[in-house]
């Protein structure tokens, strides 16, 4: 990407500014429902709280219905998918899945463009004419679909759809069997990836849904503001409120030029390999604009086709999975660019802890790595993606010979392997950015002990300075103490110094006697609490802490004593063996 001019970024629609994010960006992905990712969950879209449909356990339909020709169903068959062919998704599971925001609340007025990349029987990408489905041509495009006009030496057809719309979505459904998973898994953007309707030397159909990361520049030049995963440290000071939020976008600041954002991304891809002609359905979202648009989706395809290496490949076997690996490798691009901004920007980090640290980057590497971590679950779930697509091969590669049947099972190795070396050295990249992060948080907590060590030194300092004046004060305070006794034995009003007065010395002995007792006593008595470690002791209580004193000081010298008269059984192990071993001797 940054191949490209900054101005021609801007025009494909690569760059954005502060503002165009600030109003997109509020539509991030939500948290994956994992159970709910695949049609090997047997309740879909039904939680432990959820009651079952009672009029679906009642009814006497088959759970699997009859195929369809979509010839004699005057448009049934579309119109009601999913529960047309998959009778178990009832009306509450398809308002909780989603669905029904695409199905029955779309937007009428936005038309949904279809574009699509043939691959022929020579390995070559051919472009397609672009669908436009408005609302009131629908019908057209389902008489178009049913009747599958494709050229007899097109191998695969790839459909990307923007903006999908609901009966876009019910026709390829209800057209393709499309397990209803698929859609609610991209609509939702939960990792998923499952294999259905395996049929030996037919074909089967495959389900990867993956969320990658992926850069976004941002121009420098417009108002910064935008609601990133941080935002909450800068509108809500509270500690309650800063909640690290991974699902939104992690904003890299640049004060050199053009700053980025990493964002999460959606590959949502269903594959239906078949010996009678195969066909890959590509969703994107409409819920963020900064998700791969189908359009530039498909021109990356197609350019795809245009690598000798790969070109190679596709004459040689007639596989479609081999397509469905170079929609991976977008992904693969994608994490490779995010890990390369990322890494600048910890470099970046690494200057900055240089010079006296603050709360805000402390902060701000805490963020870094609670993404990081984060990422660590989505390279997983593109690991394991990989992994499935190795795991099921093409059941129609079993009506080919042997030879090519190993040749083609041969490449399909080859290519995950190439994907998973890729994704592990991004992992290792990952692994490796996190580890320098965490040196980075350690550097900035020295630095901080260092700057806080220096001010205890200083505060010492003062408290140095401060005791000396004040037993400089207090020398001269005792070099006047006798004088100032003195004088004030002579100015006492008592009859044995001044002879006209009626006070004598025991009047006054009478007197300051108890009064010095019962400051004492008081004095003792709100102590007491860190003298007998009893903290909550009430205070009338601690008034008779001379008994509490001498019955503690009592009791310990009995157990002192007892101590001392109490006869030691106690043996060593070792010694007591070696009792047991001289008896056995004798």
């Amino acid at each position: 990407m940054s191949s490209f001019p900054s101005r021609h970024r801007r025009r494909l629609g690569l760059i954005h500014t502060p503002s165009e994010i600030a109003l997109r960006l509020h539509n991030r992905p939500p948290p994956p429902s994992h159970r709910h990712s695949g049609p090997s969950a047997p309740w879909p879209w039904i939680n432990l709280t959820d009651e079952v449909d009672s009029l679906q356990l009642a009814t006497e339909l088959p759970p699997i219905p009859e195929s369809c020709d979509h010839t004699n169903c005057e448009g049934r068959c579309w119109k009601d998918y999913p529960a047309s062919r998959f009778p178990n998704w009832t009306p509450s599971q398809v308002e909780k899945s989603r669905l029904v925001n695409v199905i029955e609340k779309y937007d009428k007025t936005v038309d949904s463009k279809v574009y699509a990349v043939d691959v022929n029987v020579r390995g070559l990408f051919l472009d397609v004419d672009t669908v436009t489905i408005r609302e009131e041509d629908k019908e057209d495009f389902w008489a178009s679909i049913i009747q599958n006009h494709r050229p007899p030496t097109t191998r695969v057809r790839a459909l990307f759809v923007e903006n999908m719309s609901g009966p876009v979505l019910q026709m390829l459904g209800a057209k393709y069997n499309i397990e209803p998973f698929f859609f609610s898994s991209s609509i939702s953007w939960i990792p998923s990836r499952f294999q259905e309707e395996v049929r030996l030397g037919k074909g089967d159909h495959v389900t990867i849904t993956l969320t990658f990361l992926k850069p976004l520049e941002i121009d420098a030049m417009s108002v910064p503001n935008i609601k990133d995963s941080d935002s909450s440290f800068e509108n809500n000071p509270g500690v309650s409120s800063q909640v690290i939020d991974t699902q939104a976008p992690l904003r890299l600041p640049n004060t050199f030029g053009n700053s980025s954002s990493l964002i999460l991304d959606l590959l949502a891809i269903h594959l239906i390999r078949n010996v009678e002609g195969n066909t890959l359905i590509s969703y994107h979202t409409n819920t963020m604009e900064e998700a791969t648009s189908a359009k530039y989706l498909q021109e990356r395809i197609r350019f795809a086709g245009q690598s000798v290496y790969w070109q190679n490949i596709l004459q040689r076997s007639s596989d479609p999975t081999f397509l469905l690996l170079i929609f991976v490798w977008h992904a693969m691009y994608a994490w490779d660019e995010a890990l390369e901004a990322l890494y600048a920007y910890i470099c970046s980090l690494e200057t900055r802890v240089m010079s006296p640290s603050n709360i805000d980057l402390t902060r701000e590497l805490h963020l870094i790595r609670a993404h990081l971590l984060h990422y660590a679950s989505l390279l997983g779930d593109m690991k394991k993606s990989v992994l499935f697509v190795l795991g099921t091969p093409n059941p129609a590669l079993a009506a080919l010979s042997e030879e090519e049947k190993a040749f083609s099972l041969g490449l399909l190795e080859k290519e995950c392997t190439n994907l998973l070396l890729d994704i592990d050295r991004l992992e290792q990249s990952r692994q490796m950015q996190d580890k320098r992060l965490k040196n980075v948080m350690n550097l900035v907590f020295s630095s901080v002990s260092i700057v806080d060590s220096r001010r205890m030194q200083e505060l010492t300092e003062a408290a140095v300075r401060d005791s000396a004046a004040m037993k400089q004060i207090a020398y001269l305070t005792m070099f006047f103490l006798p004088a100032s006794f003195v004088a004030a034995v002579f100015g006492m009003n008592v009859r044995e110094i001044s002879p006209d007065t009626h006070g004598t010395l025991p009047y006054y002995f009478e007197t300051a006697a108890p009064l010095t007792l019962a400051t004492i006593w008081i004095i003792m008595a709100f102590q007491s609490k860190y003298l007998f470690g009893n903290r909550r002791t009430t205070f009338w209580t601690r008034l008779g802490w001379p008994w509490l004193l001498f019955k503690r000081m009592f009791w310990n010298k009995e157990a002192r004593e007892e101590d001392l008269r109490r006869p030691n059984h106690y043996e060593l192990p070792n010694m007591k063996k070696a009792s047991v071993r001289s008896t056995s001797t004798e």
